[in-house]
């Protein structure tokens, strides 16, 4: 899945602070309530098993990649969802590959092919910011990852794309 946000300059100033380990901890301490949520509107229960890769933020070429496994309802397999985001001047480009657990490393050898298909045209990339012009995300890279968990928070309300 391709998709673009037109959401602003992401900040990376904190993707070396980040502490993956808590932030997981924390998605899945609010899946219970998530969960009552997503069963009043009719979807299936979703558990985040873990990180199927740790989230990498590349900063030479601005593009941040991790991979979650994850349990929907009673089902007994585990979905890789295999998450990139490309930053740019105005927005954030993602790329999104939902598989199973078996397939992540044909998907981790391929992604440093996929991840450099796409590119922002001159004056749009990440460095051709403009901070007397430019908008800025109301996230940073840790929002990137962390999706749905910040909107709980009240910071942004960002969905959290998971194939159902």
């Amino acid at each position: 899945m391709v998709s673009y946000e037109n959401s602003g300059y992401v900040k990376d100033e904190d993707a070396d602070k980040i502490d993956y380990e808590e932030m997981m901890t924390e998605m899945q301490d609010s899946e219970a309530e998530e969960n009552k949520e997503r069963k009043t509107s009719g979807y299936p229960s979703i558990h985040i098993v873990g990180w199927a890769t740790h989230p990498f933020y590349d900063k030479q070429n601005n593009i941040l990649h991790w991979a979650k496994s994850i349990k929907f309802g009673d089902s007994e397999d585990t979905t890789l969802n295999y998450d990139v985001r490309i930053l740019g001047r105005k927005g954030i480009l993602s790329l999104n590959a939902v598989g199973t657990l078996t397939q992540l490393d044909d998907i981790k050898k391929h992604v440093p092919e996929i991840i450099h298909i796409a590119s922002f045209k001159k004056g749009s990339s990440y460095s051709d910011f403009d901070p007397s012009i430019d908008k800025v995300a109301a996230y940073t890279i840790g929002g990137l990852v962390a999706g749905k968990l910040l909107a709980k928070a009240g910071l942004i309300a960002l969905l959290l794309k998971i194939s159902s």
